[in-house]
């Protein structure tokens, strides 16, 4: 009877294979977190290669646009790049004479409201009193003659400097992700048979796809924020509407909480400037901008770029705020869009045998796929 009798073990039973799922779990999760903090220790190379990687997605149809027309690779790259970086560099110079010209308008209203705000609150129902405002101005005094602030602005200069090494290494990556993606890919793919390498090429088709579709939709959606509410902010006479409408942009690339952020900026500075008739309008704008945004812009430009949960975009966002700050804010979403790609195309079903045959090196499906990634063509 003994024999038949089925062996067993303190690992064989339910507690030992939830316990050894755990301690994998817990190895997983400490392999994890030693890869983030390795990672967080190079921050000025990853950001600036992760920031161009996402940008040779979303630019490299241009690229291949050139290329199909005959315009060497190396020449397609640099009018790829040279359009990109002078339309940026033209709205910053609007961006910054527009702030040159209304930043004393601005300052001279916000005083004046500050003061109207003040007195309301030491004259009028809640009869506050003088004292508080005095100490909360000592308070302020100190703090900005304070050793904390010099040395909050050394730090800032060395900020500056980090920021200028990893624009310059941010563009000579660009640079090669445009116009060598074939040769990088292919490098990477090399290790693998050619199961797996067709399987891999496929995945990164897809993920790269998802990763340029989300920035291109993002992009058109912020656009159209942007133009309406600097349009609204504009026959309203907010002063620095081009300033606040670029900031609506940029928010639009933060997921859930950019574009309501940015838009209470602008609701704050026409209530300092115009009153709260003005501010009300323009809250009322943005409302309606983002029920846009939300019920047809994102659903129809973004599409299939992002099938998220917006737990999983909040999660992200959190995450990635804490990581690496605002940086990290702007990333988090479009990694984890490729993310969740990556893991949804390694369990989607095998292509078919003429397909997961091809060598990623060879005509066929894989050069549509690397050509999506901004691969060049060998001259010659």
């Amino acid at each position: 009877m003994d024999a038949h009798r089925p062996r067993t073990s303190l690992w064989h039973d339910s507690l030992g294979r939830a316990a050894t799922r755990s301690a994998q779990l817990l190895l997983v999760l400490i392999l994890v977190s030693i890869l983030v903090w390795g990672l967080r220790q190079v921050t000025l190379v990853v950001i600036p290669v992760i920031i161009a990687t996402i940008l040779a997605a979303a630019v490299s149809p241009v690229v291949s646009f050139l290329r199909r027309r005959g315009v060497p690779s190396g020449l397609a790259t640099v009018l790829s790049m040279a359009v990109g970086l002078g339309a940026l560099g033209t709205v910053l110079w609007f961006v910054g004479r527009a702030v040159r010209d209304e930043w004393g308008e601005l300052v001279a209203a916000a005083g004046e409201g500050l003061d109207q705000l003040q007195e309301f609150l030491t004259q009028g129902p809640f009869d506050l009193g003088e004292e508080p405002f005095a100490e909360l101005r000592d308070q302020a005094t100190e703090l900005a003659t304070s050793d904390a602030v010099q040395t909050g602005a050394v730090a800032g200069v060395t900020a500056a400097v980090e920021i200028a090494t990893g624009t310059v290494l941010g563009l000579v990556v660009l640079f090669f992700l445009l116009r060598d993606s074939r040769t990088i890919w292919s490098f990477f793919l090399r290790p693998l048979d050619a199961a797996h390498r067709a399987r891999a090429d496929r995945i990164g088709s897809e993920a790269v796809d998802v990763l340029g579709g989300y920035v291109r939709g993002t992009a058109i959606v912020a656009a159209v924020d942007a133009t309406v509410i600097g349009a609204a902010l504009f026959i309203l006479g907010i002063p620095l509407a081009l300033p606040l409408a670029t900031i609506v942009f940029l928010g639009a690339f933060i997921p859930l909480l950019g574009a309501t952020l940015a838009g209470t900026l602008a609701a704050l500075v026409a209530l300092v400037s115009d009153g709260p008739v003005t501010a009300l309008i323009v809250v009322a704008v943005v409302i309606g901008v983002n029920q846009l945004e939300g019920n047809l812009l994102e659903p129809v430009v973004l599409g299939r770029a992002l099938h998220l949960h917006p737990l999983a975009i909040l999660l992200a966002l959190t995450a990635g705020t804490i990581l690496a700050g605002i940086v990290g804010a702007l990333l988090s979403v479009p990694i984890a869009a490729v993310a969740w790609t990556v893991v949804s195309a390694w369990r989607a079903p095998q292509d078919e045998p003429d397909e997961a045959g091809a060598d990623p090196g060879e005509p066929g499906r894989s050069d549509v796929a690397v050509e999506s990634m901004g691969s060049t063509v060998a001259d010659g």
